[in-house]
């Protein structure tokens, strides 16, 4: 992988979102996750997109959260550090990313479901992880450390007004907890062009 230079480094840094931002409430992170910049590192150098759909998923007791049925090997990097990098597979052949937030022993994370980059958009959190080059290999991975992966805060900020919020996909197995509405969406991009939520 080519090496960043100190020049490209120092601004990395001064948008790099810290430990702290995450260690808040979950769908206050959630929330404030839209309009930031998701940015992987490669060897051509770094691909950057706008974060504009999430997912969250809070605490134990949430029943379509992974760590509803405890701490496993799977969902251990949930009960993490905020910051860290939750990457599983589904279906065997799609990979999510998601956001560890809150506090250490608390299990409770963010799913990055929809990413515009340049004139495309990646809708779906398979997708993004397709587009970003993001496997299992990036679980656990710090995305504080502002290397390989890591978000990115512009100066961009979502008024409420903007966002929309929908019950989470493909939970329905989790009852009355499938219903909250815990996925968040921007509704319009700057030039006023709708974004059309996925049922």
């Amino acid at each position: 992988m080519r090496p960043m230079s100190l020049a490209r480094r120092n601004i990395v840094n001064s948008f790099l979102i810290p430990a702290s931002f995450y260690a808040r409430p979950t769908l206050q992170v959630a929330r404030s996750l839209l309009g930031k910049y998701l940015v992987r590192e490669t060897a051509s150098g770094l691909q950057t997109g706008r974060i504009i759909e999430v997912e969250a998923y809070v605490g134990p007791q949430d029943r379509a959260s992974h760590a509803s049925r405890g701490r496993t090997k799977r969902t251990d990097v949930m009960f993490g550090q905020p910051g860290l990098a939750y990457v599983y597979l589904i279906y065997g052949m799609y990979h999510c990313l998601n956001v560890v937030t809150e506090r250490s022993d608390y299990p409770a994370a963010v799913l990055i479901r929809a990413i515009e980059y340049g004139m495309g958009l990646a809708d779906g959190p398979g997708r993004v992880c397709r587009l970003f080059g993001i496997d299992r290999r990036l679980n656990c991975h710090d995305l504080t450390s502002g290397k390989d992966l890591w978000i990115e805060d512009r100066g961009e900020r979502i008024r409420r007004t903007q966002i929309g919020a929908f019950p989470r996909i493909g939970v329905d197995y989790a009852g009355p907890w499938a219903a909250k509405p815990w996925r968040f969406r921007i509704l319009a991009t700057p030039t006023g062009r709708r974004k059309t939520p996925r049922p």
